[in-house]
């Protein structure tokens, strides 16, 4: 046997009686951990007294919890998996409703933001990703809850004082080429939310102080954005777009509510500020089309703020009369980016009034008497809400 042969074979055995040493050292091997993401800036901004926007600058990928602590008033920011730089920059630490900020890092790479409040605040959240212009975002938008309203809301409580007729929009959801969802009997949505819609217009229209106007009065496909317009051009002080759910589970039921989602305000109003409408397009009864883009932004931004904060009362209220006649599916309102609820000074809420998948709530919507049910709970909704508005 050559020496070569010899020391191979001597090789391989070694080997082979590390092996299970080998495998247990690389188990044990720690694995490589993701780099942090770097918090790189806070800006602050405060465009009204009883408004303060925070903006956290990242250099990637985040996750984060928002909370509020009591006595002192703090909003918390948790950053997962996140540091602070060494170059952060903070463009302020106070302002009407804030009076400083502090940070620390916690357990697991987690990094604790602390904002001391003025007083008591109502915090709102959402991520923005990067577009172009800046990176990964995280936007605080904190409101009081004990100041004076601001200048739009205090107008529109004042139109709504002065107003002798209430318009309100009915949007039958979907039509024509769109019948949405289809339950076991067939029943589509779009005669389910067409025919709901004309009782709620018929109840409304009995109504003294009350009209309403169908987005469609016919089974035809109309856009989303055109709905909106249809409203808009009808002066509206109401936008209400009736759907039936489905889910791939026939035992899911019940109604829920929708309002706009935060981040679905913040791409809309990048959209009218970029296209500014026209002179016609009007927020809060100011005309964005002689604006430059900060001062539209600043407007779009109250007006957004107060018109989603009236769509979720408005929501919370037409959600407790369904509720008389209906199981929810949701207690509480929901917020997502729908299309049709994006007209900045209209409050909008999407109703999905059941749901077809499930066997029992389709046989009530197709029920004339329960559809009748429907129709006077929203309508009553409605009105408890317009109601607390003019008090």
């Amino acid at each position: 046997m050559d020496p070569f042969s010899k020391a191979r074979r001597i090789f391989i055995r070694r080997i082979s009686g590390y092996g299970l040493s080998l495998a247990l050292l690389a188990a044990a091997k720690p694995a490589l951990s993701k780099p942090l993401t770097a918090l790189t800036g806070i800006r602050i901004s405060e465009s009204a007294e009883d408004h303060t926007r925070v903006v956290f600058d990242l250099s990637g990928e985040f996750e984060h919890r928002l909370f509020t602590l009591a006595d002192p008033n703090r909003v918390v920011v948790d950053l997962f998996d996140t540091r602070e730089s060494d170059a952060i920059e903070i463009s302020r630490t106070s302002t009407n409703l804030m009076g400083g900020i502090r940070s620390a890092s916690k357990d697991n790479g987690r990094l604790r933001v602390v904002l001391d409040m003025q007083g008591k605040v109502r915090p709102r959240s959402f991520a923005l990703k990067p577009d172009g212009k800046s990176g990964h975002r995280l936007v605080v938008d904190l409101h009081a809850t004990n100041l004076s309203p601001t200048p739009i809301e205090t107008s529109q409580k004042e139109r709504n004082k002065r107003k002798e007729q209430f318009v309100i929009a009915l949007d039958p959801g979907h039509g024509g080429r769109d019948p949405g969802a289809i339950g076991k009997k067939g029943t589509r949505e779009k005669d389910v939310t067409l025919s709901v819609a004309r009782k709620i217009k018929s109840i409304i229209d009995r109504t003294p102080g009350y009209r309403a106007v169908l987005t469609r009065d016919a089974d035809r496909f109309i856009t989303l954005r055109n709905r909106v317009r249809k409203a808009r051009e009808a002066e509206a002080d109401i936008f209400v777009s009736l759907h039936a759910d489905s889910f791939h589970s026939p035992n899911v039921k019940g109604a829920s509510v929708y309002a706009l989602s935060l981040s679905g305000a913040s791409s809309e109003a990048a959209r009218w500020i970029a296209q500014k409408e026209n002179a016609s397009d009007l927020i809060g009864g100011i005309s964005l089309d002689d604006k430059d883009d900060l001062i539209a932004s600043v407007l779009l931004d109250l007006s957004q703020t107060a018109t989603i904060q009236d769509s979720l009362e408005l929501g919370s209220n037409v959600l407790e009369n369904i509720g008389k006649v209906s199981k929810l599916n949701h207690p509480q309102v929901q917020q997502a980016g729908f299309a049709v609820l994006k007209a900045p000074d209209m409050p909008s809420i999407l109703i999905e009034t059941a749901f077809l998948s499930n066997p029992g709530e389709e046989k009530k919507l197709r029920n004339p008497k329960h559809q009748h049910k429907l129709a006077k709970a929203v309508f009553s909704g409605i009105q408890n809400h317009l109601k607390n508005r003019q008090a």
